[in-house]
């Protein structure tokens, strides 16, 4: 077990089980929880303690592990109502051992991981139930059950906050992911579970309180559907990914030369957009499109994909349309529409050189050119049918370095060597200030000629503009003013341009076919 993580596990226990014996000693168990089926009222309560523990053993069964590796189970529900009865002592107590699931019964789970389980459910519904009682004390006699809602909900909150909190930290140094991208990367599911169940939790809480213990039973259902829900949810996300994978193991597949290369190109730019601090939805898009980056490559004929020398000029077409066919293929998969920037334009040079549009700079997307160099580096490092022998990290590395600022987006190079695929391998760094990229003349007197081109057409408007709306009123002009201006046209092509901005670029540039 990593240090860190030895030292935040104890942390969390010690903090834990220093929480719950100072409740235990100071506050003791609300009454509210007793069942009405014993005379003895300590006896009572207790087995409002049982009764409320075996319902979280319920709840805790089956959790269902996230994207990121964090498990998710309806257990929120039996607690926030815990604490609404019975208090921070109770809530405490209840949330040690009602949390005991199947896979640590079984051995499956290493003993320090139940500590850390345990340890980050007991002190967020301890402190939870202390919020829950003071408010409770403060508003509830004058509120009634909108005060005992209220103070709910809050308690709720605070339970919400650090048990997300806390689970996400522990799983960023097991996993050695950021605790940013935990916590953006699962935080939409953790919401949407606190947001449906707590609310129910009152409803439990209030219902066994006015009606008995028995009206709890009847919540059962509504949790066992919401646990169903958030299941089948993750389960449709894991086989679409599966899907894509598969979908990207059967193109590399065609070829013994790019076996796995797929694959190895989605790690590499994600952990660049990682070290970038890419949003979690442009991790994502990098995790699909470098995935199916090569997709288009079904329609190129294994001759073209296998040759061992250069391609003619005819084959060489043939090649550089597979990233134009590759956006086809995806364009109807409307999950898929953040990937295909990166799909389309994987190949685009920084110096407006590449195929297929000749973007340039900052034209071309973000995540395609944090994909062009991830493609490169693995491709340089893999055998090729026109380069058996493959290159060194330190070649590999020089090459990035040597194409800066031509092919390469020099600021995606420099995230690349903060990545551990380039940790050991001798790096030069940057020979100069990062240069902006240069197009090639002819490019230059294209891009000229086309802004010229706009320029005139902008004119011959504005003057048939000017001519249409002469000796109208100001009533008049304004629909014609902002015919092609107005927000609505603007936000969207704004909003089009950004969002192929943000996506990237890719290629590789000492292989041709990579």
């Amino acid at each position: 077990m990593p240090r860190s993580l030895k030292f935040e596990i104890t942390g969390l226990v010690a903090l834990s089980a220093f929480a719950l014996l100072a409740t235990s000693l100071v506050i003791q168990v609300d009454p509210r929880i007793a069942l009405g089926v014993f005379a003895n009222p300590q006896l009572d309560i207790l087995a409002g303690v049982v009764f409320w523990t075996v319902m979280t053993l319920l709840a805790s069964a089956l959790p269902v592990r996230m994207p990121r590796g964090t498990l998710v189970n309806t257990s929120i529900a039996t607690l926030v109502a815990t604490m609404s009865l019975g208090g921070p002592t109770a809530a405490g107590w209840v949330a040690l051992i009602g949390a005991t699931e199947l896979r640590e019964l079984s051995g499956r789970l290493p003993w320090y991981y139940t500590l850390a389980n345990h340890a980050v459910l007991v002190f967020p519904a301890v402190v939870g139930g202390v919020v829950t009682r003071e408010i409770a004390g403060m508003i509830g006699a004058e509120l009634g059950p909108f005060g005992s809602f209220a103070a709910a909900m809050a308690g709720a909150t605070v339970f919400f906050a650090l048990n997300v909190a806390m689970t996400s930290l522990t799983v960023s140094i097991s996993t050695s992911q950021s605790l940013r991208s935990v916590v953006r990367g699962d935080l939409p599911t953790f919401f949407a579970n606190w947001v449906a169940l707590s609310p129910l939790a009152w409803l439990m809480a209030f219902a066994t309180y006015t009606v008995g213990w028995w009206a709890t039973l009847l919540f059962a259902l509504p949790v066992w559907i919401m646990r169903g829900a958030l299941h089948q949810i993750i389960e449709i996300r894991q086989m679409f990914t599966q899907t894509v994978a598969s979908l990207a193991q059967a193109v590399d597949a065609r070829s013994d030369w790019t076996s796995g290369h797929s694959q190895r190109v989605q790690l590499i730019s994600v952990d660049i957009g990682r070290v970038m601090r890419r949003s979690e939805k442009e991790l994502e898009a990098l995790e699909w499109g470098g995935l199916l980056h090569d997709i288009g490559k079904i329609g190129v004929p294994d001759s073209v994909l296998d040759k061992p020398g250069f391609l003619t000029r005819e084959e060489r077409a043939i090649m550089n349309a597979h990233p134009v066919i590759g956006a086809n293929i995806i364009a109807p998969v409307t999950k898929l529409a953040p990937e295909l920037p990166i799909i389309r334009h994987h190949h685009e040079w920084y110096n407006g050189s590449g195929y297929p549009d000749r973007l340039m700079g900052d034209e071309i997307p973000a995540l395609a050119r944090i994909l062009h160099v991830a493609d490169a580096f693995e491709a340089m490092t893999a055998a090729r049918p026109y380069r058996l022998t493959p290159l060194t990290g330190e070649q590999a590395m020089a090459e990035l370095r040597k194409f800066a600022g031509i092919q390469f987006d020099p600021e995606i190079v420099d995230a690349f060597t903060k990545t551990h695929w380039a940790a050991g391998i001798n790096d030069s760094g940057r020979a100069t200030e990062p240069r902006p990229p240069v197009p090639l003349l002819a490019q230059a007197g294209g891009r000229m000629a086309q802004a010229a081109a706009a320029n005139a057409a902008a004119n011959t408007a504005g003057t048939n503009l000017a001519a249409a709306t002469a000796g109208t009123n100001p009533a008049g002009t304004h629909p014609a003013a902002t015919a092609g201006t107005n927000p609505a046209g603007t936000n969207h092509a704004g909003t089009h341009a950004a969002d192929a901005s943000a996506e990237g670029v890719t290629a590789p540039a000492p292989d041709p076919a990579s």
